[in-house]
């Protein structure tokens, strides 16, 4: 870890101190699931939050120590998946947003930012095997793997100015590391959602597979592309290219968060919420 990235460590562990560094295997709520194949060495890491994996602050922080754990323990290589079939993962669960507690609100958007930043600067090589539809933070998890493979039937994408969210810095840096700036810029503007045909023909996705046995096996293969490079190397070369798109989260965390805290107590914002949050309790009775 860079040394500045500790700036957010310590501002997410004064947001809510009791639950940094509590998540160990003796408490592990299982929202997530990690298997270590003994063979191959690559640990694949499950989110199991239902109904949808949408990301709530313990999934967060949950995602955050594993994600570390994996990468300390010298894993080959991690591939992130869904124990849903249907749903990789809805993207963040907006009740964490709605009329929010605002000490909460803080420890879940410094949880974001934290685990965002684990992911895209992970030092082993890093897939995604997306079994399902990938909304908003599930598109941004993907996108922060190295690589991506989908299978087909399902949407991926950021639809966040649908209910009125202006998007962070750091989701576009996202979208900007695999896609051409235009087409982010229109995508994002367009609360774009993307067919599996669709993101494999622009690039958000680098393969299509027909069962998540099959995309599991397609991702393993890209991780052991890198069998004859050596793992230092490697990992400096991958934060040397990605380390430009960090510097703004590392070195003004707290800038960063306030902005975002700033906008999402704006009245007009939760207004704009509490009624999408209705019509979708509205679509469900139905």
């Amino acid at each position: 870890m860079l040394r500045s990235q500790t700036k957010l460590l310590d501002l997410g562990r004064r947001q809510l101190p009791g639950l940094w560094g509590c998540l160990t295997k003796a408490n592990i709520s299982k929202l997530t699931m990690v298997e270590v194949d003994d063979k191959s060495g690559i640990a694949t890491l499950t989110l199991n939050r239902p109904p949808v994996n949408s990301c709530n602050l313990e999934l967060l922080l949950e995602l955050n120590e594993n994600i570390k754990q994996i990468e300390c323990n010298k894993s080959r290589g991690l591939i992130l998946t869904s124990s849903n079939d249907k749903v990789f993962s809805s993207g963040l669960d907006l009740n964490e947003l709605y009329k929010p507690d605002q000490e909460r609100l803080k420890a879940f958007w410094t949880a974001l930012h934290e685990m965002w930043l684990s992911l895209y600067q992970c030092s082993i090589p890093t897939a995604a095997a997306i079994n399902g539809h990938a909304i908003a933070v599930g598109c941004v998890l993907s996108a922060a793997c190295e690589y991506r493979v989908m299978l087909p039937g399902f949407s991926i994408g950021i639809h966040a100015t649908k209910f009125g969210y202006v998007v962070p810095h750091f989701i576009m840096i996202s979208y900007l590391s695999v896609l051409p700036r235009r087409l982010v810029e229109r995508a994002l503007l367009q609360g774009k959602l993307f067919s599996t045909e669709e993101a494999l023909q622009v690039n958000l996705v680098d393969e299509v597979a027909h069962s998540k046995a099959e995309a599991l096996c397609k991702c393993a293969e890209f991780i052991d592309s890198f069998k004859q490079t050596q793992p230092a190397a490697r990992a400096l070369t991958k934060r040397q290219f990605r380390a430009p798109d960090v510097q703004v989260l590392i070195d003004d965390p707290e800038g960063q968060l306030r902005e975002s805290l700033d906008y999402i107590n704006k009245p007009s914002f939760q207004e704009g919420l509490g009624e999408y949050l209705r019509n979708l309790k509205a679509k469900d009775k139905h």
